[in-house]
């Protein structure tokens, strides 16, 4: 409701109408590149135009369990954790993804390939890693970790028909931040979507994750072609926002905040000192648990150990 109906945001599609047309009709793997902070956001308004936000799934790294609402509504909704340590994730991973093979709904599953998200050190980091595998380097991307995506393609045969490449940038060169959201600020989001049948992707671990490495060189290249362009290419489709989205905000919002509405006017007709300040005092404390929250989204605070050598030597 704040991308769409807040802020304003807009997002286009950059695909084929044959692609568009399977959209909430398969089980699908979500490869998306991970370098702004509303990227979730801009994929999630996409699951809820075509139908399947209930059924959407990520990997996603284990601290986020830790985080309030977003992390306990997560696990119920059987979201798969991993830390990033495949000794220490395998049974973990194998048993979320086995859960997910019958599926009664059409899912989304995404996977961020890079690993964390994108920032110019662990990019310089990244592109260190490259040059020691003899892998081409990328000027947009982190080097993506494959044990992910071929683990949960392996995983899910047999469900997953296809594997959605979604490259995501903004007009004009603007960095989107969700206190920019918040804040009601506007952004013009363009997706470009290619559709990857299973049976073309190799079955082969190795093939599979060399398969990997070039889907990135090739999402490089549409990056640079953003960059020089403004635009990615192919057809563009924009998908209109749906009022779902703000009336059952507009429901949830009215039934929850009412009671602390009449209970704010209560302490403020009550003229009782210790009751006004101790209200001024929750409004606080529930703003800076906000902002709390909003920062785990924040590129520069989102504490990743990336490249970090002692960060390992702990590990």
């Amino acid at each position: 409701m704040l991308l769409e109906w807040w802020s304003g945001t807009e997002c286009t599609l950059y695909s084929d109408r044959a692609t568009v047309d399977m959209f909430g009709k398969e089980h699908v793997i979500i490869i998306l590149n991970h370098n702004f902070e509303i990227d979730f956001l801009c994929g999630w308004t996409m699951c809820e135009r075509y139908g399947v936000l209930g059924s959407s799934k990520v990997l996603a790294k284990h601290e986020l369990l830790k985080v309030p609402l977003i992390g306990w509504t997560w696990y119920f909704l059987e979201i798969v954790f991993c830390k990033r340590k495949w000794e220490e994730d395998r049974d973990t991973v194998f048993k979320g993804l086995g859960r997910l093979k019958d599926y009664p709904e059409f899912m989304w599953f995404l996977l961020y390939c890079e690993g964390t998200r994108f920032t110019e050190k662990k990019h310089q980091i990244s592109m260190q890693v490259a040059e020691s595998k003899g892998l081409p380097k990328l000027k947009y991307h982190l080097l993506p970790r494959t044990k992910g995506f071929t683990t949960t393609l392996a995983c899910l045969k047999g469900t997953v028909s296809a594997v959605y490449d979604v490259t995501l940038n903004f007009k004009d060169k603007k960095v989107p931040t969700l206190l920019g959201i918040v804040s009601g600020t506007k952004y013009m989001a363009d997706m470009s979507i290619r559709r990857f049948p299973v049976e073309e992707i190799p079955e082969d671990e190795k093939e599979c994750a060399t398969w990997l490495h070039k889907l990135y060189q090739e999402k490089d290249a549409l990056q640079e072609h953003y960059e020089t362009e403004g635009s990615f290419p192919g057809p563009t489709i924009r998908p209109p926002r749906r009022l779902w989205s703000l009336l059952n905000f507009l429901f949830w919002a009215g039934l929850l905040l009412s009671p602390l509405i009449h209970f704010a006017w209560g302490v403020v007709i009550s003229g009782s000192p210790l009751l006004i300040i101790g209200f001024m005092l929750f409004l606080i404390v529930a703003s800076v648990a906000v902002r709390r929250l909003i920062g785990v989204t924040e590129v520069k605070k989102t504490g990743s150990s990336y490249g970090d050598p002692e960060a390992k030597k702990q590990n």
